[in-house]
């Protein structure tokens, strides 16, 4: 009988052992399964603005979706694989369409019809950029007939500032980088976006000023596919980790990040 009993006891504590074993592995699966289906997180990036993926002069990449989309894989124990775009509504559509599985952007309520996001990461102003030399020389300047504002096609930029600005024409351009030629070529007098990409397209161009004031912010958060809600816990969690130990303020200033601000909940 004690032999029994002791095999009996023996069988209860291997089972429980292996069940403890397997346990936080299948939930922490379950969660890499959920938001990398294929078994590798798609990060979907465009280059150009420190809210998605910049390179510095020793040609390493940094941003805010990237170096949080690094962070995230390395979590779920899962590889990366960044997806270049050449615009960030290329990139919520391929989210919505199941292509790519993370990225950050502006929370908006429409891009919140096409995509789940997370709580908040940071905030963002929004601003303008003007070139040397420019008469504009404060926000009232702006919005006089002939003058022309250039946004991004598909932005944020794009859809607002019509209703702000009745009497200057809104160009579009097809990316951040097209529209610094647009600049020498006169098609644009002023660039619409927010801080951090304006700082970058700045740098770029001599004697070129962001006005004072802002006209709005971002909320930028994490973005995945609808039908992934299910993460968003997780996600939620990330967010504050990454928040209060100090490794996003390390993101922003690698990647050279400026005009942020606290996030704060919607």
């Amino acid at each position: 009988m004690r032999t029994s009993s002791g095999h009996l006891a023996r069988s209860a504590l291997l089972a429980v052992t292996i069940i403890s074993l397997l346990g936080a592995p299948a939930h922490a699966d379950g969660e890499a399964k959920l938001l990398a289906p294929t078994g590798t997180l798609r990060v979907g990036i465009y280059p150009g603005s420190p809210t998605s993926m910049v390179t510095d002069a020793a040609g390493t990449s940094h941003g805010l979706a990237y170096d949080l989309g690094g962070k995230l894989a390395k979590r779920l124990g899962v590889p990366i694989d960044y997806v270049r775009f050449q615009r960030v509504a290329d990139i919520v559509t391929a989210i919505h369409d199941g292509q790519v599985d993370f990225t950050v952007t502006n929370a908006t309520p429409a891009r919140a019809n096409e995509v789940s996001f997370s709580q908040p990461v940071l905030a963002i102003e929004l601003g303008f950029l003007v070139p040397a030399n420019s008469p504009i020389g404060k926000v009232e300047d702006i919005d006089k007939p002939g003058v022309k504002i250039g946004v991004t096609k598909g932005s944020t930029s794009e859809r607002t500032l019509p209703a702000k600005f009745k009497n200057a024409t809104i160009v579009a351009a097809e990316s951040v980088k097209v529209a610094i030629a647009m600049f020498g070529r006169g098609e644009i007098d002023l660039y619409a976006t927010n801080k951090p990409t304006l700082f970058e397209f700045s740098d770029q161009m001599p004697g070129a000023k962001i006005l004072d004031g802002n006209w709005g912010a971002e909320h930028m958060a994490i973005a995945i596919p609808k039908g992934r809600e299910e993460a968003l816990p997780l996600l939620n969690r990330f967010v504050t980790d990454e928040q209060s130990s100090g490794a996003l303020d390390t993101i922003q200033q690698q990647a050279g990040l400026r005009g942020a601000t606290k996030a704060t909940r919607q």
